[in-house]
C-alpha cells in the first residue's frame, strides 16, 4: 500500500510539541499586547540590546536582520543590517517576511513603529526603564521566539542582587555622571543608570532632574560638587571628555583624580552584560568611597 502522504503530515504535526504550533502573547514596554499564531522563527532585532538578548536566550540564529551598531556576540556582525542613523529600509524588512519586528522605542520615530505594524508584521516595542525591565525582557522574548529566556533573566538577577546586597548601607558617594561634553549633558533619575548608581550606594546629584537626558551647566555641577565624575565610551577607551574638569582644582573629584570611564557598549545597552558593568561601577564608586574615607 503506498503511504498516503497528506495523512502522515498531518500526523507528524500532530506529534509536534504544543509549545511549537501554540499561539504565544506577551505585553511590551508600551503596554501592547503582542501575540504569535506561534513562535518566532524569522525576527527583525532593530536594536543592539535586542539582538544581544535575543542571542542570551538562545534565539541568535532567528535573526534574519539588525540594526547598525549590533556588534555583540560576535556573530551578530554576520547579520545584514536593515536600519541605520535612525532611519529604517522598510522594503528589505517587508521581502524578509519577519514573524516579528523587535524594537527600540526611542531609538525611532513612532511613525517608524507604525509604518512596520502597517507591513502587518507583529511589532515588540522594547523600552526598559529599570534593571528589573532586563530579565523582564529576557522572559518575554524567550516567550515569543520559543525558547528559555528563564537562564539568562535569572543570571542577570543574581547578579543584580547580589551587588545590591554588597553595597547597601555603604556611604553615598556624590556622582556626575557625563553623557556628552559639549553641550554638557547628564542623566535624570528615571533613568537605568541612575538606578545603577544608587544601587553602587552613590548618589546621582542630578537624580532631581525630571529629563531622561537634561543638558546642565558648568555652575550647576561645580555646585553640586560631585566626589565621582563617570562618562563611558566604546571599550572603556578613556578620551579627553572629562578634561574639562581639570581646570577646577577645588572640585572633589579633581581634587583626588576620580574621573572613571566605562565601558559604553555594556553599561549604555540594556543586555545582559549590563550587570556586568553596574560591578565595575560599584567597584571605582567603592574606590572613591576609600579615598574620602582616609
Amino acid at each position: 500500500m503506498k503511504p498516503c502522504w497528506p495523512a502522515l503530515a498531518l500526523l507528524a504535526l500532530a506529534l509536534l510539541p504544543a509549545a511549537v504550533t501554540a499561539a504565544v502573547t506577551v505585553v511590551d514596554d508600551e503596554g501592547t499586547t503582542v501575540t504569535l499564531p506561534r513562535p518566532a522563527a524569522r525576527i527583525v532585532s532593530l536594536a543592539p540590546h535586542l539582538t544581544e538578548q535575543l542571542f542570551a536566550i538562545g534565539a541568535g540564529d532567528r535573526i534574519v536582520a539588525t540594526s547598525e551598531f549590533a556588534d555583540f556576540p560576535p556573530a551578530a556582525l554576520e547579520i545584514p543590517r536593515v536600519a541605520r542613523a535612525h532611519g529604517v529600509d522598510l522594503e528589505r524588512i517587508a521581502a524578509l517576511q519577519p514573524d516579528l519586528v523587535a524594537i527600540w522605542g526611542s531609538g525611532f520615530a513612532a511613525a517608524t513603529v507604525a509604518s512596520i505594524r502597517r507591513l502587518g508584521i507583529p511589532v515588540f516595542v522594547s523600552e526598559p526603564h529599570s534593571l528589573d525591565d532586563v530579565a523582564n525582557s529576557l522572559r518575554r522574548l524567550g516567550i515569543l521566539a520559543g525558547t528559555d529566556g528563564e537562564p539568562a533573566a535569572a543570571a542577570f538577577e543574581a547578579k543584580i542582587a547580589a551587588l545590591r546586597a554588597r553595597y547597601a548601607g555603604k556611604p553615598k558617594v556624590r556622582v556626575f555622571y557625563q553623557v556628552w561634553a559639549a553641550p554638557l549633558m547628564t542623566l535624570g533619575g528615571r533613568h537605568v543608570i541612575s538606578e545603577a548608581i544608587a544601587l553602587c550606594g552613590g548618589r546621582n546629584v542630578f537624580a532631581g532632574l525630571t529629563p531622561i537626558a537634561p543638558q546642565v551647566s558648568i555652575e550647576a555641577v561645580l555646585a553640586a560638587d560631585p566626589q565621582a565624575i563617570v562618562t563611558a565610551e566604546p571599550g572603556a577607551r578613556p578620551t579627553s571628555a572629562l578634561a574639562i574638569w581639570q581646570q577646577f582644582p577645588n572640585l572633589s573629584a579633581t581634587k583626588h583624580h576620580h574621573f572613571y570611564t566605562l565601558d559604553a557598549d555594556r553599561m549604555n545597552r540594556h543586555g545582559p552584560r549590563l550587570a556586568d558593568e553596574v560591578a565595575v561601577l560599584c567597584a571605582v564608586l567603592d574606590q572613591t568611597r576609600s579615598s574620602a574615607a582616609k
